[in-house]
């Protein structure tokens, strides 16, 4: 059995393994990440390791919850918000029932059957954010946001399902009914009070660390309070992270800003490496929990339930779509549909991931069948995250989307509104702060370059928009590396020491960033 510190240092270098590996064989890091996973539990000493669901729901969740939904568009979910809802409510219900209607059909327990099926219904936002970023923006937006609250609809269900299992009172429908306005109403309730309160709080802070130590509380306080009240703690992390995403720009500065994109980027990466590494090693638990002779029926179980998901979420997503057109037959309905084989792709793009693990883990020991049900959860994963992610490539292309330009157009445009306004307001703003003539005139001139090259840019992605040209660009970068070998030189012969060589590096680094080329937009 290794010690909990070889767990840490197994796992993080599985997850930097994959990482580097993955681009070298041209396949999506989490699915290396997986079989890393799966791999290195044939292991013996690492049989042993076991992921508590305790820490998915405590630790990994809130922190990969809060960051997808302040980076989410708000204004796309608002537009799809029907679907979206329809999605992640009903669409939830109606799986969970279908995978217990195949576990009874197959000998299973009806109590059994539907925990599983609470357990495989959410399609799971990590996993969505590490497979799918191929995807049109419209298409992931959807997927994004629909992976946000189903996961509070299936816990919901979960507790109510096992709350029945391991009691001998019968639930009533209006008792039902209560559970979930107030997994719903409360969590949402909780998560806007934890936004509110904690924008109040980084608002009033200076230290730019500061701010952020307290941004990474807010995620986890949404969730303690919103358990406290037997609400839905999930829901209330989505909340919070909605409103941080409309606060935080006017809450910040522009060092926390950064601080706040790096450390959550590193951290989110993290957590979503390490959770499919543990998947992967936890799939071999699975297997040894049961006994060998019901390992082929289990094995048909998974495989049928992988195509019962599959074929509900495209069902259920046709008759929506028909519906909605039904019902709804306005012009500016009609130019939003999105194409059947759109469709085909979100079904394809449905994974299952960590959360149904979890939630699998989580079945009380009192529960029958608890060892099969993490059995087939974790074969479902599998089957999901391997097979649907090898087949997303395919399915992408074959959909022929339109070129989604419409993101890049709205940059490019921002952009030059922005760039505009500011070169406007230099004579007004410099007469205020009294600032000479020639600081003036200088500010005047850099702005006006700029928007010369926003002008000459194809679009908003092109590096001239702030490095004339791509040749500036490489010679202004090879002037900033020799400067810094320079610098570095000044530190090794001891004219300088380490805390000078530490602060006119940030300086050139950040130079460097300025004329180094964008990062697509995910």
């Amino acid at each position: 059995m290794i010690d909990p510190l070889g767990v840490i240092v197994l796992v993080g270098a599985l997850v930097v393994a994959a990482n580097w590996l993955a681009p070298l064989l041209r396949i999506p890091a989490p699915l290396l990440q997986l079989l890393l996973g799966v791999l290195s539990g044939f292991v013996p000493a690492v049989r042993g390791i076991h992921l508590p669901s305790e820490v998915v729901l405590v630790l990994f969740l809130p922190a990969l919850l809060f960051w997808e939904a302040v980076t989410i568009p708000l204004r796309e979910v608002r537009r799809d918000m029907r679907v979206i809802l329809l999605l992640s409510t009903l669409l939830v219900v109606v799986t969970a029932f279908g995978i217990a209607e195949t576990g009874v059909a197959l000998g299973w327990s009806a109590v059994a059957a539907l925990v599983l099926g609470a357990a495989l219904a959410p399609t799971d936002a990590t996993a969505v954010g590490g497979l799918a970023r191929a995807l049109p923006h419209r298409v992931a937006t959807q997927l994004r946001a629909e992976s946000l609250v189903n996961d509070g609809t299936a816990l919901v269900l979960f507790t109510i399902t096992t709350a029945v299992a391991t009691s001998a009172a019968t639930v009533t429908g209006w008792q039902v009914t209560g559970l979930v306005v107030l997994a719903y109403a409360g969590g949402g309730a909780v998560g806007f009070a934890a936004g509110l309160l904690g924008t109040f709080v980084v608002r009033r802070l200076d230290d730019a660390i500061t701010k952020n130590t307290a941004m990474a509380l807010i995620p986890f306080a949404a969730f303690l309070g919103a358990e406290q009240v037997h609400a839905s703690g999930v829901i209330a992390v989505v909340v919070a992270g909605l409103v941080i995403g409309r606060t935080g720009p006017r809450a910040g500065t522009p060092l926390s800003r950064q601080q706040m994109n790096s450390f959550w980027t590193l951290a989110t990466r993290g957590l979503n490496g390490a959770l499919f590494v543990l998947i992967g090693i936890e799939a071999q638990s699975a297997v040894r929990a049961v006994p060998s002779e019901a390992v082929p029926g289990l094995l048909l179980f998974c495989v049928l339930a992988w195509v019962a998901l599959l074929l509900i979420r495209f069902v259920f997503q046709m008759l929506t779509a028909w519906s909605l057109r039904l019902l709804d037959r306005r012009p500016s309905q009609r130019s939003r549909r999105l194409p059947h084989r759109a469709r085909v792709v979100s079904t394809t793009a449905g994974f299952r991931g960590a959360v149904s693990l979890a939630v699998a883990l989580a079945v009380p020991s009192g529960i029958p069948g608890r060892d099969e049900i993490v059995f087939v959860a974790t074969g479902v994963v599998i089957l999901t995250l391997v097979v649907q992610g090898m087949l997303l490539p395919a399915a992408i292309r074959w959909a022929r989307f339109e070129p989604d330009t419409a993101l890049t157009d709205e940059l490019s445009e921002a952009q030059r509104d922005t760039t505009l306004a500011a070169l406007r307001a230099v004579p007004s703003l410099a007469e205020r702060l009294r600032a000479p003539e020639s600081v003036r005139d200088r500010i005047a001139a850099e702005y006006r370059e700029r928007l010369e090259r926003i002008d000459r840019a194809a679009d908003g992605s092109d590096p001239a928009l702030w490095a004339a040209d791509g040749d500036y660009a490489q010679l202004g970068l090879a002037v900033l590396e020799h400067k810094r070998e320079v610098l570095i030189g000044m530190r090794d012969r001891k004219v300088i020491s380490d805390a000078t060589l530490r602060v006119l590096q940030t300086r050139i680094d950040r130079d460097a960033l300025r004329l180094a080329p964008p990062r697509p937009i995910e």
